[in-house]
């Protein structure tokens, strides 16, 4: 081979490693895709412009499962996050709880952090962007599961389904947000509005100790309106909290003395006793209403047994009348 052909060659092998390496971290981009490119609607625009924010300012989003709600929540010029907009999800799978294992039919709840790496242009379901699942916390569970999406095409596997307007101008949000220039955005799934009322509601969930876990980080964005900052540790999420020498958290191993802002852990402390009282005071009611509703029903399958057998003592006496009566005549 002559040394001029093996230099072009060798340039084009670059150019094609180059090429694979900014589609695994633009692939948000989707060059040639119209779909992927559509600009944001002067609607829009304009309603992040009255919100004192921007295209290009970072983004958070939520999604709540009882309600079907995906928000989208942007960062105001004051340094807050302010609620954009609310999407009506076409289509969940699985029940209220998280993820648990590849082909249980089940959408992922936790926090996520959504990349541009994570960005599907191509999706075969319009537009997708991958949840990250599974992220520390779940596979410090060993919980197992792939291509876990939000996605247009309002059809759910395990993913959220949104319509195709819907999951398009939430896609254009994220391409804006990355091109203002930030590297990420975060992800929160909750099975509800984590409030101690609905809490109380599933106060026999098996999940209940997970739900209270993500509550925390709920919490802590109810108080300040920014998205916390989440590691885990002895297998739980902590919340704004960094161990000794800022070194990551290990998943499994016990959590060791955590730094925390002193005024939020207060808010935090004094928002979870109040929630706590709260929850109590639910899950006493939900149970005399429970107990009141079993006695109700144990009373009318009683009344019910009764009368049907004094149906069938009335029903067999008048056949033994009926039958002498035939014997006399016969």
């Amino acid at each position: 081979m002559s040394t001029g052909l093996f230099r072009k060659l060798a340039a084009a092998i670059v150019l094609v490693g180059v090429a694979v390496t900014l589609s695994g971290c633009g692939g948000f981009i989707g060059k040639g895709n119209a779909k992927a490119n559509r600009p944001l609607t002067s609607a829009a625009v304009a309603k992040l412009a009255s919100m004192g924010s921007s295209p290009g300012a970072p983004m958070m989003v939520r999604i709540f499962k009882d309600t079907s709600e995906l928000e989208v929540w942007k960062q105001t010029s004051a340094g807050d996050f302010r609620l954009f907009k609310s999407y009506e999800i076409c289509a969940y799978s699985g029940d209220l709880g998280p993820k648990i294992k590849e082909g249980d039919r089940q959408s992922p709840e936790g926090f996520y952090t959504i990349t541009p790496g994570l960005m599907n242009p191509n999706s075969n379901y319009y537009l997708a962007f991958n949840t990250g699942f599974p992220n520390k916390f779940d596979r410090a569970y060993g919980r197992t599961g792939s291509d876990l999406m939000v996605h247009g095409d309002c059809s759910s596997r395990g993913c959220y389904a949104m319509t195709d307007e819907g999951i398009a101008e939430i896609y254009a949000l994220a391409r804006e947000t990355f091109k203002g220039g930030n590297p990420s955005f975060q992800l929160q799934i909750f099975p509800f509005h984590m409030t101690p009322q609905n809490l109380a509601k599933q106060s026999k969930s098996p999940n209940l100790d997970f739900w209270k876990n993500i509550k925390e980080g709920y919490d802590q964005f109810e108080i300040a309106k920014v998205p916390p900052k989440w590691d885990v540790c002895g297998r739980r999420y902590v919340f704004n909290a960094t161990g000794p020498g800022g070194v990551p958290l290990d998943p499994v191993a016990a959590c060791p003395p955590l730094n925390q802002d002193a005024t939020m852990l207060a808010a935090i402390k004094a928002k979870q006793a109040a929630d706590e009282a709260t929850f109590q005071t639910e899950v006493a009611y939900v149970d005399k209403k429970e107990s009141a509703a079993a006695a109700a029903a144990e009373r009318d399958a009683a009344a019910q047994a009764a009368a049907k057998a004094r149906g069938e003592a009335i029903g067999g006496f008048f056949n033994g009348i009926g039958s002498n009566i035939g014997n006399l005549f016969g």
